[in-house]
């Protein structure tokens, strides 16, 4: 985690800040975790899927490409998890319409 956030840090334009919001998975609140100063976490609340529209992504990865299934060896998972990312990939519009929140739209 603290890689990825000095990653995100030095994409941040000099003078500008980061807002990054993320589930409270215990590597990403970490007490331990060097915070750089142009980044804010912001974590959602326990519990509250909804918010999260990456959840929503797996979902649908899982229900239409990964569920149901016995997988034969590690190589074998991977490989369904690359097929599915690389079909979801060819379709920004379903990305999209999975991750909008109309109601954070109204207003």
């Amino acid at each position: 985690m603290a890689l990825h956030l000095a990653e995100i840090s030095h994409t941040v334009a000099p003078g500008a800040h980061a807002v990054l919001l993320l589930d409270q998975a215990g590597w990403h609140l970490s007490a331990k975790l060097d915070i750089p100063g142009n980044i804010t976490l912001l974590p959602l609340p326990a519990k509250s899927p909804e918010l999260n529209p990456v959840e929503n992504i797996w979902q649908y990865m899982r229900e239409n490409w990964l569920s149901n299934r016995v997988f034969r060896s590690y190589d074998d998972i991977l490989d369904h998890c690359c097929y599915a990312w690389n079909r979801l990939v060819d379709q920004p519009w379903t990305i999209m319409s999975i991750g909008l929140r109309d109601w954070a739209h109204r207003f």
